[in-house]
């Protein structure tokens, strides 16, 4: 109505005398033709496309993964939905004419036989109600009339609902942002996975063994006992520190306040190579596995991501042994030369499994080395693991340059 109004001021000029409704077929085509433009042009506006998809979705009951979301990004697409705009509008119109003139007059053709009234020349009808027949077929031609404006909605229903995906789908510009957001959306998830693998399943890996240990010499060593308590309640107090430090780092902007840019006090941060690998080498040696470590000086220099990606190798490379040769000692070797850092976790393969003390196998586990791998690729670097001549290699190296 706001666009006919408008159209109808522009035009009435031109037919003098129209009312600015219910004027004479002229007048209203008229009123179309100047109206339609004008709506096409409001629908180039960013807003329209997302209005008009939300409108499609629940008059025409058109899945929403068939249009596309957001505003428009190209000028093709910004006409489409133009045209769009000025298709859905102008069906509208039609029918809502159609709707306002039709029932009353069937409702007139249903009743006309039986009120005399009705058969007056000022309703037009005289000439029917002079001839019987005619006059008693008039309720008929009233049913075929609503019959006849059901079938026009329904069609102009399906008209719209076939158009919709073809001037409102996706461009190729829009299924590339949806299918980088997801790509984003995929990395995050894998990422969270990553971190809460190896933090807290270090953590389990070291606390299950200390509490088995314990269990077993409860009688016999209750100095032990203390010592393994002692050693669990570390462990799971700083693992919750880390699980704090891992959703903190997924957060947006890992930790940095949107207002000042300042690191939020809150979050703490992540564990790196240089300043927490002892703490990390003490509660692996305190869980049972024997450990020995030759490291590099200059860690602390070493950029933030590559620190705590490489922590976060290390301390999966040592889960791996407590979970699977907790009895065999294991060789830390962390060097850093020629612009990379280079970690090597080496011990014997048991000859047999040890029961006792070997944690049980986890459904849906072997994702560690996966995951190191994923870290390495990630920064440039390489990994490589696997048995030869009787001793297990997990050896990744990463390039040292400032990524964080």
């Amino acid at each position: 109505m706001p666009y006919l109004l408008v159209a109808a001021v522009a035009v009435g000029p031109f037919f003098p005398g129209e009312p600015l409704l219910f004027g004479s077929l002229a007048f209203q085509l008229s009123c179309c033709a100047v109206a339609l433009p004008l709506a096409a042009l409001t629908a180039l506006f960013p807003l329209a496309r997302p209005l008009a998809a939300g409108a499609v979705r629940t008059l025409c009951e058109v899945p929403g993964e068939r249009l596309a979301q957001g505003p428009a990004r190209s000028g093709a697409a910004r006409g489409r939905t133009a045209l769009w705009y000025a298709l859905h509008l102008g069906v509208g119109t039609v029918l809502s004419g159609m709707m306002l003139a039709t029932p009353p007059f069937a409702v007139v053709l249903l009743v006309l036989p039986f009120f005399a009234g009705l058969r007056d020349s000022r309703y037009g009808l005289d000439q029917v109600a002079g001839h019987p027949w005619a006059l008693a077929l008039t309720p008929l031609a009233g049913v075929a009339l609503l019959l006849a404006l059901a079938a026009c909605a329904a069609a102009a229903g399906a008209l719209l609902a076939r158009w919709a995906p073809v001037l409102l789908g996706p461009t190729p510009a829009d299924r590339l942002a949806a299918a980088e957001a997801r790509a984003a959306d995929l990395a995050v998830r894998n990422r969270l996975a990553r971190e809460l693998h190896d933090s807290v399943g270090h953590a389990l890996s070291a606390v299950t063994l200390q509490a088995g240990a314990a269990r077993r010499v409860l009688d016999s060593d209750p100095a032990f006992v203390r010592e393994a308590l002692a050693a669990i309640e570390d462990t799971t107090r700083r693992t919750v520190g880390e699980l704090d430090a891992v959703l903190g780092l997924l957060r947006a902007g890992d930790g940095v306040t949107e207002e000042s840019g300042a690191v939020d006090p809150a979050v703490r941060p992540a564990p790196v190579l240089g300043a927490d690998l002892d703490g990390l080498l003490a509660r692996t040696r305190a869980a049972g596995l024997a450990v020995e470590a030759a490291v590099d000086a200059g860690l602390a220099a070493l950029p933030a991501l590559v620190a705590r990606e490489g922590y976060r190798i290390v301390q999966e490379g040592l889960s791996n042994a407590l979970r699977h040769a907790p009895d065999v000692p294991l060789a830390l070797q962390v060097t850093l030369a020629d612009g990379q850092l280079e970690l090597t976790l080496t011990n014997p393969v048991p000859s047999a499994p040890a029961p006792s003390t070997a944690t049980a196998p986890r459904p849906g586990g072997g994702r560690g080395l996966r995951g190191i791998e994923e870290r390495a690729r990630l920064l440039g670097g390489s990994a490589r693991s696997g048995a030869a001549d009787g001793t297990w290699t997990l050896c990744v190296r990463l390039p040292v340059e400032d990524r964080s």
